[in-house]
């Protein structure tokens, strides 16, 4: 009789076991969907910017990178940053984050402490492959 109870609580265990599988598989899928369409709008979840690149002589990764260090760098000059182009009311106008959309456009947040807002750059390489940086669009949102 004992083995009996023994055998039914494993099988009761075991079945639960599987339907928590089943639900995190399940949750795991849904997750993947999101990270995909969530890549979407991204540099390397984009095949078309990374061959668009690569037909240039760069890989993807590397030009993230580069422009990114670039950008960034620009946070370490005295001042605004000087593609944000918003005066800092706070302090310094700088750039806190960045989005890679594709091979042309990255979204950008700035803030200066207090005050924030977000911007779309468009970066590429002239003929001289130097890399170009232009502000397209800005906004500032109200305190």
């Amino acid at each position: 009789m004992n083995e009996k109870k023994i055998f039914e609580s494993q099988e009761s265990r075991i079945e639960t076991l599987e339907a928590t599988i089943e639900t995190n598989n399940d949750s795991i899928a849904q997750l993947q969907t999101q990270v995909r369409d969530l890549n979407y709008f991204s540099l390397l979840g984009n095949d078309n910017a990374m061959t668009y690149l690569e037909k240039m002589g760069y890989e993807a990764a590397d030009v993230e990178a580069m422009v990114s260090d670039r950008i960034y760098d620009f946070n370490l000059t005295k001042g605004n940053n000087p593609l944000v182009p918003f005066e800092g009311m706070n302090g310094e106008m700088k750039i806190n984050k960045l989005k890679f959309l594709n091979h042309k456009w990255i979204l950008a947040d700035f803030s200066d402490g207090k005050y924030w807002g977000e911007m779309i750059l468009e970066y590429y390489f002239n003929e001289k492959n130097e890399l170009e940086l232009t502000t397209l669009g800005s906004l500032l949102y109200p305190q």
